[in-house]
């Protein structure tokens, strides 16, 4: 993967293309037809109709908001911002998959962690403490498996999540229903510079875009398109937690969630999902062997397609040395060349189940093991 965005020198082409209004799926039609959003600019009104852009929309096209392409220029010159193309090479490969992609994604900091393995972690803006503080515990050990946390950067169970993942020292991802510098609530305004210095903050918004109620639907669906599953942690029976889930579900994505009180009424949507069939989990050791199949199946479909990926996913040809001395040492003796069971690797090291599922996601991501129905394999010496 590429250090830096390849569309760079189109970014002045699909800013304009941005600031002309078109919907998505017509974006892409012209970008994919064109190849590039320079060419698809111009090749012309004429050509635009002939891909099925409507009349208003061709003059819209034609005469994009100058001040929101002053806005986005702005907010490009500066360094660590990005934009990435529908057709770029960088754009996500996990978001390619779902139904609605985003044509073009503003992102700020560092473009390559939309392509780490990811788990979204959800819920209420109205979260009770112990759920703001079971979404810090699964942020806090996903991070130190080495998965992205993403998020949506709103109050309660979001906010939670990030700040969990970035005091961990781990990686996180917000994915907003505003432009990429427009943080809400606007409590959240260091938040979000923090996760653009540390991490990655990404919309398909123009810069300077404000909160519009029908923004943030579509930013979960971005948000679920990231990611390998979406953790419910509290959730009302009507909350936009649940349709990241369902979007999730839609892509073909896991869907985990966290029961709770019955008295509590932000309990209600997460058993609302079990009851459609999500997975019930009690500690991230869960949600860390349903994902760790899936993370280690992506980062060897990319390493295959693109060699060493950036930021962790991999980093070249694995290393196959024994592990120094600790747990992972213990572990690495429990692990032979034979497939073996998670309850059996558990009982060899005598590790707990969180912390063997811990370090077999990581050792996955780096290639030194391999899984399959749910038996783990040294993939070397």
């Amino acid at each position: 993967m590429p250090d830096a965005p390849a569309t760079a020198t189109d970014a002045p082409a699909l800013l304009r293309l941005a600031a002309g209004g078109l919907r998505a799926g017509l974006q892409r039609r012209l970008l994919d037809s064109h190849g590039s959003a320079a060419a698809a600019l111009a090749a012309g009104p004429r050509d635009w109709a002939s891909h099925g852009i409507p009349a208003e929309a061709v003059r819209e096209l034609r005469n994009p908001d100058p001040d929101a392409l002053r806005r986005g220029e702005r907010w490009l010159a500066d360094p660590g911002h990005h934009v990435l193309g529908w057709r770029d090479p960088d754009y996500p490969p996990l978001l390619r998959r779902i139904a609605s992609p985003p044509a073009l994604l503003f992102v700020a900091g560092d473009p390559a962690l939309l392509w780490r393995p990811a788990l979204a972690i959800v819920g209420s803006r109205a979260a009770t403490a112990g759920g703001c503080a079971n979404a810090a515990s699964f942020a806090r050990a996903m991070a130190a498996t080495g998965l992205c946390v993403a998020s949506g950067l709103a109050a309660g169970i979001d906010g939670a999540a990030h700040q969990a993942a970035l005091e961990a020292g781990g990686a996180t991802v917000a994915v907003l229903g505003t432009g990429p510098d427009v943080a809400y609530p606007v409590r959240h305004r260091p938040l979000l510079e923090r996760i653009a210095a540390e991490g990655a903050v990404a919309s398909e918004h123009l810069p300077g875009t404000g909160p519009l109620r029908q923004h943030f639907p579509s930013r979960n669906r971005i948000l679920a398109g990231l990611s390998l599953g979406v953790l419910v942690v509290e959730a009302a029976e009507r909350s936009g937690a649940l349709v990241t889930a369902r979007l999730a579900a839609e892509a073909g994505r896991e869907v985990f969630a966290l029961p709770g009180s019955i008295h509590n009424p932000m309990a209600r949507g997460c058993h609302r999902l079990l009851r459609e069939g999500a997975a019930l989990v009690e500690s991230p050791a869960e949600v860390l062997e349903a994902l760790a199949p899936l993370a280690a199946d992506l980062a060897r479909t990319l390493r295959g397609s693109l060699g060493p990926v950036a930021a962790g996913v991999a980093h070249g040809p694995p290393t196959h040395a024994p592990p120094p001395d600790g747990d992972h040492h213990r572990l690495w003796e429990a692990l032979g060349h034979d497939p073996t069971g998670m309850d059996e690797l558990v009982e060899r090291s005598g590790l707990t189940a969180a912390n063997v599922s811990s370090i077999l996601l990581a050792w996955e991501l780096d290639g030194r093991v391999t899984s399959e129905h749910g038996r783990y394999t040294r993939t070397g010496a």
